[in-house]
């Protein structure tokens, strides 16, 4: 089963605008989440999808492969989807979304939410989470939160604190959700042509249209934690990070 990365990558981003030709440890953050992404086992290739030339070329100065898209998309998945419809993979399986903020971005956890598409034909779409460790990131809406059934499949994502913990005196985990999406490459395609549903207008989160729409997400827990570049201030921690080799991640 062949599966392919692409990263959408947009320059005009509501609250860091040029984003992905941020600067960290003198490379693109674009370049780091791109190499990165392409030492995965599971990945046959990795193709860079954006929507503005300064991006393209930069990818293609470090010897990566982009595509230009078009500039309206509302979505990274809206993005992909067209992507598609440039690309010559017309024997590619899965299809894995990779943020372009994730330049701390773990190899093996590509390969952890590929592992259940490969291993059962009914799962559709899968995703990551892992345990949130400090009450500030339960707390944070920038923090995208999500809960699970007794099989692993999501019952909601949202921006605040889930679950609500009404006993102070009882135990309950809070875990975040990573932003790497795997679909079955049918289901992308016919994903995209559902209208924005009522949740996802509400919270902000596409991911809510799959389960408004009666599919299942199957989320992998991983002890990977991956530092989403929101503002000037998370490029900053992702700086730090690697300048120190925080948890073996080091510039590539």
């Amino acid at each position: 089963m062949k599966a392919i990365g692409i990263i959408p990558a947009r320059y005009h981003s509501s609250r860091f605008v040029g984003k992905p030709l941020a600067d960290i440890c003198g490379k693109p953050m674009i370049e780091h989440v791109y190499k990165r992404a392409s030492m995965s086992d599971s990945l046959t290739s990795v193709t860079v999808a954006t929507d503005d030339e300064r991006i393209l070329r930069k990818v293609e100065e470090f010897g990566g492969r982009a595509i230009l898209t078009a500039s309206y998309h509302k979505s990274g998945t809206d993005r992909i989807a067209e992507a598609l419809s440039q690309l010559d993979i017309e024997d590619a399986d899965l299809v894995v979304n990779i943020q372009g903020d994730q330049p701390l971005l773990g190899p093996e956890t590509v390969d952890e939410i590929i592992c259940p598409l490969m291993d059962d034909p009914s799962i559709v779409m899968g995703t990551l989470s892992c345990r949130i460790k400090t009450e500030e990131d339960i707390e944070n809406p920038n923090v995208v939160k999500v809960v699970v059934d007794k099989d692993g499949f999501a019952l909601y994502f949202s921006r605040f604190p889930i679950p609500y913990v009404r006993d102070p005196d009882t135990t309950a985990c809070h875990y975040r959700h990573i932003g790497v999406y795997v679909y079955r490459k049918d289901f992308l395609l016919r994903f995209t042509q559902m209208p924005q549903s009522r949740l996802e207008k509400a919270e902000m989160l596409e991911q809510l249209r799959v389960l408004e729409n009666g599919y299942r997400i199957k989320v992998v827990e991983t002890g990977y934690d991956s530092v989403e570049v929101d503002t000037p201030e998370d490029l900053n921690k992702v700086k730090r990070i690697m300048a120190r080799g925080e948890c073996g991640v080091f510039p590539i």
